[in-house]
């Protein structure tokens, strides 16, 4: 059965673009861009809008993510810990470069449900 998609809208501030895609099963949001101090707020409020919607099974595309710092990784985490607490999942797709090094260095990509690698 495929999904159906209730709405997509697009936001871009400084260096970020975030696309919402909303679908019967879930929501998949794709990151292109830098997340950083600058703009992983624009990341949290759409996260933390999904999860007030009750969207808890979230896939996350950073297959178009340049840069991720510590900022951005935190709302990454923060929002993983609130939907586990709600039987959801997060997961990420696409994860290359920075982010990739990051999760590895820091022993953080066990924090999330599934990390999948870009295909390169």
């Amino acid at each position: 059965m495929a999904a159906v998609v209730t709405g997509v809208y697009v936001q871009e501030v400084a260096d970020l673009n975030v696309e919402v895609e909303r679908g019967e099963s879930g929501a998949l949001v794709r990151v292109d861009g830098d997340l950083d101090k600058l703009t992983a707020s624009l990341l949290k409020d759409c996260l933390t809008k999904l999860f007030a919607e009750g969207q808890v099974q979230v896939v996350i595309d950073t297959t178009e993510l340049e840069f991720c710092d510590s900022s951005g990784l935190w709302v990454l985490v923060e929002h993983q810990r609130r939907i586990t607490e709600h039987a959801g999942s997060l997961r990420l797709v696409g994860v290359h470069g920075v982010l990739q090094r990051v999760l590895d260095v820091t022993g953080l990509k066990a924090a999330f449900d599934s990390v999948i690698p870009a295909e390169l």
